[in-house]
């Protein structure tokens, strides 16, 4: 079998722009492939601690600059490097002065048209997951947490990019799905051999894809074209509601490309009060936006010397953590508090101020059923279905 060829980090799928570096879903470590001179080894970040630190991971040869790595749970670094006609991967870990190998497998795929990357990182940290995306399917491998090595776990009709994980089981995934000429946001659930079911119809002829997704309250950030046909846009729904999804004046930024990196968690009952991070690109380089969803501005602030671009994540309190590296610190976190009544917090929706709510479908239905609650002992996942299926009985309102 030939390679399936690696999917480039400077142009991601779904125009996202690149990110410094992969954190795991509960902040603890981050990874990334950095240099020394003309030599690329992963780098693992703790950040859990009183203070961050770095510790390199080299092996025996300098890894290529496509090498995909990913943190675990645990304080692994995954690595996945093409190597004649696959894709093998392999688990590091220091010890003492060196670095610790542990092979886990490979993924071969059919033709060259096949581009393989990493999923992100998997509620849990035990679980890890690729995407292979071929000529007329796609593909769900999980890499690592298998018995027998990667196992593909689905198999999706479709060109599929994007992913988003919806619950903290690490079941039910959200992939933006392109058959013919339309893009569409649906759901796999894993642990029903990849049953595949709708997530985002907002419109029939608009392109819908999910960005990111807050598995506490529920809040769905959205890019779609179907308010300016012809113009993607960025709104917000929540996952459960019969509301439709909204898309406020003030994300749009003349000459801007603006794409949300970290949701603050915790808000399980109030969506609209959760503090959005935002990555901006203008003329003059990155910057960071605070937004929430209750609220008619972006907040524009300065992003640290050295941030690791759209990397970031919140604390339950509204605290936003942007890694950053320099030559004088190689291994920091900025902390940035939203502006004063901007995170979290009680109180109702206040404002939205103008928005071009779309119907005719949004975010998914969840099941009938009690709302789920953070970290259950045994989460039960929901069942998104498209709004137009959802009964309005349970109607959401603000």
């Amino acid at each position: 079998m030939t390679a399936c060829a690696i999917e480039p980090e400077a142009a991601p799928e779904g125009g996202a722009p690149e990110s410094g570096c992969t954190i795991t879903a509960d902040g603890a470590y981050g990874a990334r492939l950095t240099r020394d001179g003309d030599s690329w080894y992963p780098e693992r970040w703790t950040l859990d601690g009183p203070e961050p630190y770095a510790v390199s991971l080299p092996v025996n040869q300098p890894e290529e600059p496509g090498t995909q790595v990913q943190p675990m749970g645990d304080g692994r670094v995954l690595v996945c490097r093409p190597v004649a006609g696959r894709h093998v991967f392999c688990l590091l870990y220091p010890t003492g002065p060196g670095t610790g190998e542990v092979m886990i497998g490979a993924v071969e795929c059919p033709d060259d048209d096949t581009r393989l990357r990493l999923l992100p990182p998997a509620p849990g940290g035990e679980n890890a997951y690729a995407l292979a995306v071929g000529r007329h399917s796609s593909a769900v491998w999980q890499v690592v947490g298998g018995a027998f090595g990667p196992e593909r776990v689905a198999e999706i009709p479709g060109r599929c990019s994007g992913g988003v994980w919806l619950d903290r089981a690490g079941r039910m995934l959200a992939l933006d799905r392109e058959i013919g000429d339309r893009t569409k946001a649906v759901v796999v659930d894993l642990e029903r051999a990849g049953e595949i079911s709708p997530l985002l119809q907002i419109a029939d002829d608009s392109d819908d894809r999910l960005l990111l997704a807050d598995p506490d309250s529920g809040l769905l950030l959205i890019r779609s074209d179907a308010p300016s046909p012809g113009e993607e846009r960025l709104g917000w729904g929540v996952l459960g509601s019969t509301l439709p999804v909204r898309f406020p004046e003030c994300l749009r930024l003349a000459d801007c490309a603006v794409t949300p990196f970290a949701i603050q968690p915790g808000q399980v009952l109030t969506p609209e009060n959760c503090g959005v991070a935002l990555r901006i690109d203008g003329p003059v380089g990155s910057w960071v936006g605070l937004w929430r969803p209750d609220r008619r501005q972006v907040h524009q602030l300065a992003a640290p010397a050295g941030w690791l671009a759209g990397t970031g994540w919140w604390t339950q309190d509204g605290v936003l953590q942007l890694p950053y590296a320099t030559a004088e610190v190689p291994c920091g976190v900025a902390r940035m508090a939203a502006p004063s009544g901007e995170a979290g917090g009680s109180g109702g929706a206040g404002d939205a101020g103008p928005e071009d709510p779309v119907g005719g479908g949004a975010a998914g239905q969840a099941a009938p059923g009690e709302p789920s609650q953070p970290d259950p002992p045994e989460p039960v996942a929901a069942r998104p279905v498209p709004l137009q299926q959802a009964p309005l009985g349970r109607l959401v309102t603000n």
